[in-house]
């Protein structure tokens, strides 16, 4: 069992968490902390500008500025600085098959303690021991020297780098995607067989590209167990939803997938990730098609009679519940992240939304869903916080303890030797597939040269459609590649399903998804 998180019928309790820090953020705004954190944002984008075009080849940085690496400025940590991060990973993958441990595993509070711990020793090592600038990004980019002794500033920097540039953004996107959509009810229990669970794919892959992957995957994930519950024989069909619906369904917008949002932030067109509509359809319906005949000729045989007959009999019409006010809430989390950047003016205006007040309006949004919906409907979703705390729980270190790992791609990216297509693709989702696919994208995104102001060049558009295929597609391999895959496997074990291990999930990945990908990267990259 996870920890016991708030009921379906306490469901409003965080109202006051959400209120206090609304209201936080208001006091701050008060006194000019969030407009000081976005001029200092809009200030350094106009230095870097200005010096761009006075020295158009110097690199940049994972956030677009200049970048001192290389000319005396900051350095990578030494590769030992990965063994946390390495640690980790390996704690994910073992440590819920270890006897005597895995029950002690299954609290968050326990996936806390192991990842703060090796948080922690990441933290130590640029505590005492890195003697080199760093690279701070939040607000704005600046050059962090180390200070004698134990080097507090570089702390605060790398903390600054992983929580609030990267972690806040990312856990309250996921955390607005999850209340909202766990606010929805989709109610109903269909025959299951393959052809109803195919058509829950392809719907859900439809989805996530227009309302994100969590929120697709969420929307999906509690009917398609519903209409699931009288079989056996599930888990093949969550693997599948997360290949499909968290991943590689996420293409065709910016919205889809985090790490296409950052490169339209970077300047690639909004509407340019249509062009990869090809990709998509190949290999969507690909893994459609290997679902569909694995459900029928493997999986559906095995059933046993009497559970088919009451899943049979057990059958109700679909109906739909939470719509108002959960559906216009959703299309406003859309419209926030879409238009509350503080780097990136509200179309039509010149004005630059403050620091932080995207991710207010969605802790606002969730209020109003908590305040307004139905505890009823989440209550009859067997809603509860515990999957989106696990995620909160592990990737917290997992932002920390990968800062290292981060910084070695991006003093190293440029020399690879990535030159064709194929290198990118592949280089970019291997690293996707372990590291948080965002970050990766972008680390790729610059060693490939790719600058979408001055208009993509065949051959930029060729590497920037390689390294989006790469991070979006290749998330999948691994339950920790993308957020929404954890959160899926984190549900499924709650209603009863007995998800595979983070071995057993790699053993589905590795003998379905590279083929598929490896014929969608012949063919298209």
């Amino acid at each position: 069992m996870h920890d016991a998180p708030p009921s379906a019928s306490s469901s409003r309790l965080p109202l006051w968490g959400l209120a206090a820090a609304v209201a936080a953020y208001l006091v701050m705004a008060v006194f000019g902390l969030p407009q000081h954190g976005r001029d200092l944002l809009v200030r350094s984008q106009a230095a870097h500008a200005a010096g761009h075009a006075d020295h158009p080849a110097d690199d940049k940085n994972q956030h677009g500025e200049a970048s001192d690496a290389g000319h005396g400025g900051t350095a990578a940590p030494p590769p030992a600085t990965v063994i946390p991060f390495a640690l980790l990973l390996a704690a994910i993958a073992i440590l819920p098959l270890t006897p005597g441990i895995s029950h002690w595993w299954e609290h968050n509070s326990s996936k806390l303690l192991v990842a703060g711990l090796l948080a922690a020793v990441t933290l130590g090592y640029y505590l005492a021991f890195h003697r080199q600038p760093v690279d701070l990004h939040f607000p704005a980019h600046a050059v962090v020297e180390p200070a004698a002794g134990l080097s507090w500033p570089t702390v605060g920097a790398v903390l600054a780098n992983a929580l609030l540039s990267e972690y806040v953004p990312f856990i309250t996107l996921l955390f607005a995607l999850y209340v909202i959509t766990g606010g929805v009810r989709i109610e109903g229990d269909l025959e299951a067989t393959p052809t109803t669970n195919a058509a829950f794919l392809a719907v859900g892959a439809l989805l996530a590209s227009f309302i994100g992957t969590t929120g697709a995957a969420m929307l999906l994930v509690r009917p398609l167990l519903e209409t699931n519950r009288e079989r056996r024989h599930v888990a093949h069909t969550l693997v599948f939803f997360i290949f499909m619906v968290c991943n590689c369904g996420g293409l065709l917008l910016p919205i889809g997938d985090p790490p296409l949002f950052l490169g339209y932030l970077q300047g690639v067109d909004f509407l340019w990730t249509l062009s990869l509509w090809n990709e998509w359809l190949f290999t969507n319906a690909t893994l459609l098609a290997i679902y569909w005949i694995w459900d029928t000729f493997v999986a559906h045989p095995r059933e046993t009679r009497a559970d088919l007959v009451r899943d049979r009999v057990l059958t109700r019409s679909l109906r739909f519940g939470g719509l108002w006010p959960n559906l216009p809430l959703m299309a406003g989390v859309i419209a926030a992240v879409a238009l509350l950047d503080p780097s990136k003016p509200v179309p039509g205006t010149s004005w630059h939304p403050w620091v932080y007040l995207r991710e207010a309006v969605l802790l606002g949004l969730v209020g109003l869903s908590l305040l307004l919906g139905s505890d009823g409907i989440r209550r009859k979703n067997g809603f509860t916080y515990a999957a989106i705390l696990e995620v909160a729980a592990l990737f917290i270190g997992i932002f920390i303890c990968m800062q290292p790992a981060l910084a070695l791609l991006h003093v190293h990216g440029d020399s690879l030797g990535l030159t064709s297509p194929q290198a990118y693709f592949w280089s970019t989702g291997a690293l996707s597939a372990v590291l948080d696919n965002a970050p990766t994208y972008l680390v790729f995104f610059e060693a490939a040269g790719i600058e979408p102001a001055d208009g993509l060049t065949s051959e930029e558009a060729r590497l920037l459609a390689a390294v989006s295929l790469g991070a979006v597609f290749l998330g999948a391999m691994t339950y920790i590649g993308n957020g929404p895959n954890f959160m899926v496997k984190a549900i499924a074990e709650q209603s009863g399903v007995r998800m595979p291990s983070f071995f057993g999930y790699i053993m589905y990945s590795m003998g379905v998804l590279l083929p598929v990908f490896a014929l969608m990267a012949w063919l298209f990259v």
